[in-house]
């Protein structure tokens, strides 16, 4: 495509080539009352691109509740959700994927993508303070795998400590589905004043258009377009489609926009992330109902003679498209002289539905901005679904069929050192935890991370849940318990569960089967947001997530990641996971069951890959939540840990490992020894509490109905279960801390 003349006719072939249908192009030729040339064609392939449009997602995403009464922005309105926190401030927060161009080059490709969710962040008026980020790599045990996880780590971790901003969590996951398509989700959150919002619009004809930041160059060409692709083993041909990241003038770009946001010139202001300078400019006009004139020759370039298209297509990092109102060009130009930032004008606001493109004089491309946008005239499809067949085959599994093996020891130990449960620690200790100071879990670990907000006792917990094997073994109720465990873990971590975003990771939406999990996902997430009153601000769907091998295309598991965030009223107050005292009594709160579906017990120990969902019931879940919020609000617990992948075993012993302390229980002989210790049953809590609030703490379970046992008590080191010994905590936690490094 490199060759192509920018006004030269556009062909059906060309168009079929860079991701449009033949009636898509169709389309666009009744739209323009035209054949469009191959700029103009080039533009409406990234802006209808699922990566831009959301054209097969967004019929079902409309169905998703997204009102509340802490709700700043409609979801989709700006670049990222917005609620309030009291006190004058807002938290902007968003999530967002960069999984193929971490498939084609790991370290630029997460780089990128911790860049572009802070730039989301901060065009916004708002101050990133603190990152999370979800990741799912393939067999641990390749090659292929370890080249991957070490270059989206390196790049991470790169990205973030130089840009400044502390990575307070996150979750890795492994999965052979994900062998040659991992998923590279990347979350940012930011404070601001509520009154200093930069709205992502254009107004006000003759206003100037400016491009700041980097200057443009050929990186990340048709790259949304490329996000709307399969990963084939060819793949490494579209290299180019991959930007490259600069932390440290991304700060730049932090600092001189946060300066100019507290100015009076601005009118409006977009990040260039996916398509550019046409998804910028387009967005902005469509917002405001206006136009834009932009002169190309005048857009900072890296390499010369550089043609119209590549200029508008390019997602070159670094850069935003500034608004500003005229007669203030030389204040806006200050701030960003100041900072060493180019500052250029590119053009102006005009009246009407129209953006023109130029370039040597010449008009490349006119087109309406409305026709080009998601809600304006992008196509928005209702496609076909229908249950695979492998649903019923799990729906066959039974745990009879799943003999308790002789040796729980054993059992114990191979969950602890399995990659999805294992100490993340190679991981994060790349990742700068501490930078601004506003990490309260540094010495106190929590299910959620938790970031001070300065100036106040609040503090926003936040968290990144899926687990991807519940979700492939139902859709609806994976996804209600990814929002559930999301909200779970910032409750027990002492915050009140705010809004959500999401970023939604399928295979192709034109396979019924994959939209069929889809589907049912959106089912199973507006039926937890509603229930635990998390309105959804906003995300993204990252459709295409699979990989074609040898022919054969290999879907990975359906994942929609769930970041949500919550307020703690008194950061002094926060609940951590890890165990006090010695003597402390143990209680497991919520239902036990004689379960072990979908559960790291049975995928990988026995081996058994066919089975539903755990255990699940939303009306319990939301109960137990009520019952946490009023304990830690009491202060009648010491330490709080909810059960999730390992189940109560893994449970206790994370409890124990971050404080070097033990535990003594004893079981339910009412359950399976394997389903009570190892099942992965929802809506369970582990509490400790001293010997002075066991009364008060009894007292007030019975006021909720929530099941309680007391199973054991806090010992000096050692894991003991039912008198028997799974080890000592130092044992132990070798075996957790360094299980991961010895596969890298």
């Amino acid at each position: 495509m490199k060759n192509k003349s920018s006004l030269q006719i556009a062909t059906l072939d060309q168009a079929i080539e860079l991701g449009l249908k033949k009636e898509e192009f169709q389309e666009i030729c009744t739209i323009m009352g035209r054949t469009p040339n191959f700029t103009e064609m080039s533009i409406y392939s990234v802006m209808w691109s699922e990566h831009c449009a959301y054209k097969n997602s967004i019929l079902w995403l409309k169905t998703l509740p997204k009102d509340g009464p802490h709700m700043l922005v409609k979801a989709g309105e700006e670049n990222a959700g917005l609620v309030d926190i009291g006190d004058g401030l807002a938290c902007a927060f968003k999530i967002e994927s960069h999984n193929h161009p971490s498939a084609l080059e790991p370290y630029q490709g997460a780089a990128t993508g911790v860049g572009g969710i802070n730039r989301d962040i901060f065009t916004m008026g708002a101050r990133p303070i603190a990152q999370l980020n979800s990741l799912r790599f393939g067999d641990i045990k390749k090659d292929r795998t370890k080249w991957l996880l070490k270059g989206v780590v390196k790049g991470i971790g790169d990205y973030g400590n130089s840009f400044g901003i502390p990575v307070l969590g996150g979750e890795v996951f492994f999965d052979d589905s994900f062998d040659q398509n991992p998923l590279v989700n990347a979350f940012s959150a930011g404070i601001m004043k509520v009154d200093e919002l930069i709205s992502a619009t254009s107004s006000g004809p003759g206003n100037p258009v400016f491009i700041v930041g980097s200057s443009t160059g050929k990186d990340g060409i048709h790259g949304a377009a490329f996000a709307s692709k399969d990963i084939t083993e060819d793949s490494m041909d579209d290299l180019p489609a991959v930007q490259v990241g600069d932390p440290f003038q991304e700060k730049l770009l932090l600092e001189a926009s946060l300066e100019l946001s507290k100015s009076d010139a601005i009118v409006g202001m977009q990040d260039m992330g996916a398509a550019g300078i046409t998804c910028s400019s387009s967005e902005m006009s469509a917002a405001g109902g206006v136009g834009m004139k932009i002169d190309l020759d005048k857009v900072p370039t890296r390499q010369d003679d550089m043609k119209g298209w590549e200029i508008l297509l390019s997602e070159s990092q670094e850069r935003m498209l500034v608004v500003v109102e005229k007669g203030k060009e030389d204040e806006v130009k200050a701030i960003f002289d100041k900072w060493d930032l180019n500052c250029e004008q590119i053009g102006e606001v005009t009246e009407g539905d129209k953006l023109e493109f130029f370039q040597h004089g010449e008009l490349i491309a006119s087109l309406s901005p409305t026709s080009l946008v998601l809600g304006g005239g992008a196509p928005q499809y209702e496609r076909e679904y229908k249950e695979p067949a492998y649903y019923n085959e799990y729906k066959n599994f039974k745990i009879e069929d799943v003999e308790v093996p002789s040796d729980l020891v054993e059992v114990g130990h191979f969950l602890l050192k399995q990659p999805n449960i294992c100490s993340k620690k190679w991981v994060y200790e790349q990742y700068d935890s501490m930078v601004g100071t506003n990490n309260i879990n540094t010495n106190a670990p929590s299910n959620a991370g938790i970031a001070l907000i300065k100036g106040t006792k609040k503090g926003i917990a936040m968290t990144v849940d899926c687990n991807s094997r519940y979700v492939n073994a139902d859709p609806e109720v994976g996804t209600t318990i990814a929002v559930s465990e999301a909200a779970r873990n910032i409750v027990v971590s002492g915050g009140n569960p705010s809004a959500v975003t999401n970023c939604l990771n399928f295979g192709n939406p034109y396979h019924p089967e994959s939209y069929w999990q889809f589907v049912g996902a959106i089912k199973g997430m507006s039926a937890a947001c509603k229930k635990f009153s998390t309105p959804v601000t906003g995300g993204n769907v990252s459709f295409y997530n699979q990989s074609i091998v040898d022919g054969k295309e290999v879907p990975v598991f359906p994942t929609p990641t769930i970041g949500m965030i919550g307020l703690v009223d008194d950061v002094e107050k926060s609940m951590s996971m890890n165990f006090k005292n010695i003597g402390d009594a143990i209680y497991l709160l919520g239902h036990s069951k004689n379960d072990i579906s979908s559960s790291e017990y049975l995928y990988n120990f026995h081996n058994v890959k066919a089975s539903t969902a755990p255990y699940f019931n939303l009306e319990e879940e939301y109960e137990l939540h009520q019952l946490i919020k009023q304990l830690i609000s009491d202060s009648l617990i010491n330490a709080a840990h909810d059960c999730a992948d390992g189940g109560l075993f893994v449970t206790l012993a994370e409890m124990g490992m971050s404080a070097n302390l033990g535990f003594k229980v004893k079981t339910n002989s009412q359950y399976r020894k394997d389903a009570y210790l190892f099942g992965e049953a929802q809506g369970r809590v582990v509490v400790s509490v001293s010997d002075e609030s066991k009364a008060n703490f009894e007292s007030l379970i019975k006021e909720f109905d929530v099941p309680c046992e007391a199973i054991g008590k806090v010992n000096d080191g050692n894991f003991v279960i039912d008198d028997e010994s799974f080890g000592k905590v130092s044992y132990c936690k070798d075996i957790y801390d360094n299980a991961l490094a010895s596969h890298l």
